[in-house]
């Protein structure tokens, strides 16, 4: 087997490759640039690593307990390991652990440590730092703790942010001549921080300064975010700092903080400090600073003992909440020992004790969390203090492993063959649990934001990116799922409303949700580029409504609970029917049209020169609108008759109302022209850009209309898009359904079009929004550019944890990419799609992986799936029929389906 051998030296890495053991020619001398990234230094190793290469191996790194591959470089300390891994998906070990293990052995650990951690080392600065911070972020649904030191405060390089799900504030602050209402999810007051002091010394805060070294690990198996460094003071004393940080999966209200202090070289007095800060604002969203972002009232501090606690409330929206901490030391009773230090703002708490050189003092913060939104009716200082006589470090971690545990043995995806994937899968699926997992109680009035528990961005609001996130939820979480869909039904009042405001019947849900289920989409937005306030019009996106009812029929169709239908699902559906039926508008020729809407492309608002906004047809609209008219149709029939009727008379929708659904669904303009289906009507009149012109100027051209509108032009006078638009239906409904919708209006369509329009948009896309990614990754796989699929999944799996957009995960993950992924995994790459009638099996493994397992349930049947090159086997724990090529497959509870891949 072949590995190459890397020694590091004063100017760079010397570089040997070994097969069988035996060296082979000479060493190659790769010198580092000390001006160019490491990223850049590291990259010629790339020419040298082939798919033959097992292992790299490091021969000379240095002792560290947290990684063995970290090295010093030409001036510089880091993980080769991490870097060559990430860089070139190959598993990097330590000359020692080679031998120790044997490279089968070796490899095998590494694969396996690599795949469940989520690690970085070294202090970064700025946006990357709090990117890392988001990645590192661990919760439990109802709470969210950025993975950030706890011994910062917010800054240029550190924000502690910690959310609660659904305590939203609004503020209103003038801007551009108007006053403008934005409504936030609120940042908490920071009850994780903590830190020490040495004699009458500073207080310790994290920064490259005095951090020699910091290594950062999160367990994706068990939940347990882990920080190890080593600080070095002015003075040249030095400690080894620990902290274990863990959010209780089983008791929601909590979480819990592990600090572990040891005195490398010195003996003296020590000083822990630990404290609830006050102070804090919403500052985690640069471009919303202009705006008032102060969300937090009447905070009032107390201290009882090794107590703490902040009462206090949202200013415009009183929502009241209590935050309690229990300070104690392994081996000591602080109840009569911790000084007590109370502010406006804070709550300050020290323990000062005499610490001996190489004697760890190990401290637990344990904190409780409760606001007036989930406990409505009980004292909230009362529950916190009842559930601070029960915590603990211990008890918080037991609970979240047990909790990963489980989800791991059913959710797990697991990929043979590239590490890499394997990883981020999970890590993805981690995020996901972290953001949703409380909501399935049925206690909290919430959902999933676009940007989880991570951050502020889209000010933590609800957008359609649920309809990304709800199908791996429906196979494994049905109850969570379902109170998100709760979260949609108990704001159709509100909807009822927005549309009865702009002259329509039935429900239209907003853009951007929060507390209230009101629009709260903003009405101007900051162009970074030229600084100036632009016009946001992103409101027109009625196309949410659509989501919303997808997501009822696709949770209902997937786990077969018709009672939700009846109770809940029914409803929507019809009230989001009777709005489009408003919205379409009849010519004399008998054709339908929706006006003054926009599709998911954010780059178009109006017709170029029109003072009206919105677009008339925007394609994937219209589809959807076709299909809502067509799945309730189908929906009533399978319905009680009695709660059909009671509907019917609270909606006060008639036989008329669905007579025209009928006519709608058969007669909706849709824009064609040569196979090619028009994002909105009039498309096909706009200018076409030169792209690469673009590209070879700015480089990255995403966020194309900012720089348009930076040189005086508008994205509205171009075939130009930010993302799938015209083609959204073909992921989210299959092409079977899509290509009938089409040929239903009356519009020749052929199969051989869905090549046609899938080359078509892309040459036109910038991929503005992750989700693009997804969407044209399960178009170009199913269309057989396996090239292209894989490039854009791989971005996509990437994305945050690359920080593909340049700064924006620092403001929180993108939970529908995130998610997203996941759906490309098991439904194309695993072939399993559970959207028909019957399940059906079409697998096209990539050529990069060796193997693909996993585990659905569908309508209450238990499937586990792994696809291998060539074949695909399946076992349920029901008997069941599923389709394959066509055919009908009968499968036998317990029993090993072995099927051949024809195609």
């Amino acid at each position: 087997m072949q590995i190459i051998s890397l020694k590091t030296n004063a100017n760079g890495l010397q570089a040997q490759t070994e097969i069988d053991g035996q060296r082979q020619g000479t060493e190659l001398d790769l010198p580092f640039d000390r001006q160019a990234s490491l990223a850049t230094n590291l990259k010629p190793l790339a020419k040298l690593c082939g798919a033959e290469t097992a292992a790299i191996v490091v021969e000379n790194p240095l002792h560290y307990e947290a990684s063995d591959t970290i090295v010093e470089a030409a001036g510089q300390r880091f993980d080769l390991g991490l870097q060559l891994m990430d860089m070139l998906n190959v598993p990097v070990l330590s000359r020692s652990a080679l031998n120790q293990a044997g490279l089968h052995g070796a490899v095998v650990r590494k694969q396996n440590y690599a795949s469940w951690h989520l690690d970085y080392f070294g202090m970064s600065r700025g946006k990357r730092n709090l990117g890392q911070e988001a990645m590192l972020t661990v919760g439990n649904g109802f709470i969210g703790l950025r993975g950030a030191y706890v011994e910062s405060h917010a800054d240029d390089n550190n924000y502690p942010g910690m959310y609660v799900a659904g305590v939203y504030n609004q503020t209103t602050t003038p801007v551009a001549g108007r006053d403008v209402t934005n409504e936030d999810l609120v940042n908490m007051p920071n009850a994780q921080y903590l830190s020490f002091s040495l004699d009458d010394g500073p207080t310790f805060a994290a920064d490259q300064q005095s951090v020699r070294d910091v290594y950062r690990s999160l367990d994706l198996r068990t939940g347990q975010l882990t920080t190890s460094m080593v600080v070095q003071l002015a003075d040249g004393r030095q400690m080894r700092v620990r902290s274990f940080k863990a959010a209780d999966m089983q008791q929601w209200h909590r979480f819990a903080i592990r600090y572990e202090l040891t005195p490398l070289n010195f003996s003296g007095e020590l000083t822990v400090h630990a404290g609830i800060d006050g102070s804090v604002i919403n500052g985690n969203v640069d471009r919303y600073q202009q705006f008032d972002q102060h969300h937090l009232d009447q905070l009032t501090f107390s201290a009882d003992g090794n107590l703490g606690l902040v009462r206090g409330q949202t200013r415009t929206s009183h929502v009241q909440f209590a935050i309690g901490t229990k300070l104690t030391q392994t081996g000591s009773d602080l109840r009569h020992v911790v000084e007590n230090q109370i502010g406006s703002d804070r709550l300050d708490q020290l323990v000062h004790l005499d610490a001996q050189q190489g004697v760890p003092y190990t401290f637990e913060k344990s904190v409780a969390v409760y606001t007036s939104l989930e406990t409505p009716t009980q004292p909230l200082v009362d529950m916190v203090r009842r559930d601070l006589m029960r915590c603990s470090y211990n008890v918080a971690f037991s609970h979240s492993a047990d909790y990963f545990r489980n989800v791991w043995a059913e959710c797990d995806i697991k990929i043979d063959g590239d590490m890499n994937s394997q990883k981020l899968t999970r890590v993805n699926m981690f995020h996901i649990m972290v953001s949703s997992h409380a909501l399935g109680s049925g206690k909290i009035d919430a959902s999933l934001g676009a940007r989880g528990l991570h951050g502020e961005a889209y000010r933590g609001h609800v957008f359609w990116d649920e309809m990304f996130i709800l199908p791996f939820l429906s196979t494994h979480y049905p109850r969570l799922v379902r109170e998100m869909l709760k979260y949609r039904y108990r704001r159709l009042p509100a909807a009822r409303k927005a549309a009865k405001a702009d002259g329509k019947r039935g429900a239209m849900f907003p853009w951007q949700s929060g507390m209230y289920g009101d629009e709260q989409a903003q009405l101007v937005h900051l162009n970074p580029i030229t600084q100036q306030w632009d016009p946001d019009n992103s409101h027109l996106q009625r196309h949410v409504s659509l989501a919303v009812a997808y997501n009822v029929w696709y949770y209902c169709h997937v786990t077969g609970d018709q009672q939700f239908m009846e109770d809940y699902g029914l409803e929507v559906l019809l009230a989001t029917a009777q709005f489009w039926l408003s919205m379409c508008a009849q010519d004399d020729d008998g054709t339908y049209h929706i006006r003054g809407v926009m599709g998911p492309d954010e780059f178009h608002e109006a017709y170029p020169g029109s003072d009206k906004l919105g677009l008339d047809d925007n394609a994937y609209t219209n589809i959807m609108v076709a299909w809502l008219f067509k799945i309730l149709k189908q929906e009533i029939k399978v319905a009680k008759p009695l709660t059909v009727s009671q509907l019917d008379d609270k909606l006060g929708i008639g036989g008329s109302d669905f007579k025209k659904m009928v006519a709608v669904a058969q007669h909706l303009s849709l824009p064609m022209q040569d196979g090619i289906i028009g994002q909105f009507a009039g498309y096909f009149d706009l200018d076409r850009i030169n792209l690469s012109h673009y590209k070879k100027q700015y480089g990255d051209v995403s966020r194309l209309d900012r720089i348009l509108k930076a040189e005086g032009r508008t994205p509205d006078s171009y075939q130009v898009a930010k993302q799938a638009d015209a083609l959204m239906a073909f992921f989210i409904l299959s092409r079977r359904d899509v290509s009938g919708i089409i040929k239903q209006l009356g519009y020749d369509f052929k199969p051989t079009d869905v090549a046609k329009n899938i080359k078509f948009y892309l040459e036109r896309t910038t991929h503005g929004s992750t989700l693009s990614r997804v969407v044209y990754a399960a178009l170009c796989a199913r269309n057989g550019d396996e090239k292209t699929a894989w490039r854009l999944f791989q971005e996509a799996l990437a994305s945050d944890y690359i920080d593909i957009q340049g700064g924006t995960t620092a403001e929180g993950i993108h939970l529908g990419v995130m998610a997203a992924t996941l759906t490309i995994e098991t439904r194309v790459f695993g072939g399993f799609d559970p959207r028909g009638d019957r399940v059906t099996l079409r697998p096209m493994l990539p050529k990069q992986w060796q193997k693909l397992s996993f585990k659905q349930r569908v309508r209450g049947v238990g499937y586990q799936v792994t696809v291998t090159p060539g074949e695909v086997e399946i076992r349920t724990d029901h008997d069941v029929a599923v389709m394959m090529g066509g055919k009908e497959i009968d499968l036998i509870a317990g029993a090993r389906k072995v099927l051949p891949i024809l195609y």
